[in-house]
């Protein structure tokens, strides 16, 4: 029996100050961030998709509401996909500012991170949420649509990579798609695809998450 769990990024977030919003409210998706989540809406249109969860965090249940209408079927709400905890969070943060001295403390061990929620963390509740869809969606597809590190820290975990890495480095940009595989219980495989690749250079360059 072959199922697949899908991990989205949202899409692109209205955030004119450039605040790192982490896990505010409050934050929606721009108008090209609707675009994006339609692009990946229509692509996913002739799966087996049978459930799909959300992020309780708005960019994430906008993102996942039209893939929901194109199955018929309804967001389900997991908080343990939510983004990640940042002490930065609500902050528009400048290199200058990061690296002040009053944020030392928060900076001195970037393989836990120190200066938020531990990759270990991040990587059981995620992957325990996709054990759960897998279960639910067994024999079909599910899609979990969640946030930039929440997906690329399961994907290392799933690998069996180590958590700590360079953000500049994560293969995980909006709107796309990481693709697990399972054959029974067991992981077969791993794909990435961009199906709004074409819409990323009008994106912002600015904070996203």
């Amino acid at each position: 029996m072959t199922t697949v769990v899908h991990l989205v990024r949202h899409g692109e977030v209205h955030n004119p100050q450039a605040v790192l919003y982490g896990r505010l409210e409050g934050y929606h998706l721009s108008e090209l961030g609707r675009e994006m989540a339609q692009v990946v809406a229509d692509h996913l249109a002739f799966n087996d998709i049978t459930h799909v969860v959300a992020s309780p965090l708005e960019r994430a249940q906008e993102t996942a509401a039209p893939i929901a209408v194109a199955h018929g079927l309804q967001v389900t709400t997991d908080e343990r996909v939510i983004e990640a905890e940042n002490y930065f969070e609500g902050r528009t943060v400048a290199k200058k500012d990061l690296f002040a001295p009053r944020n030392w403390a928060k900076l001195v061990n970037p393989r836990k991170p120190s200066w938020g929620e531990p990759y270990e963390q991040i990587g059981a509740r995620m992957l325990s949420a996709i054990d759960e869809a897998r279960r639910a969606a067994s024999g079909h597809e599910a899609v979990i649509v969640s946030h930039q590190l929440p997906v690329w820290t399961a994907r290392n975990k799933l690998e069996n990579r180590r958590l700590w890495h360079d953000p500049r480095a994560r293969e995980c940009t909006l709107a796309s798609l990481t693709s697990l595989t399972y054959r029974g219980d067991e992981l077969g495989s791993i794909a990435y695809s961009e199906p709004a690749a074409a819409l990323l250079a009008r994106a912002s360059k600015g904070v996203g998450a």
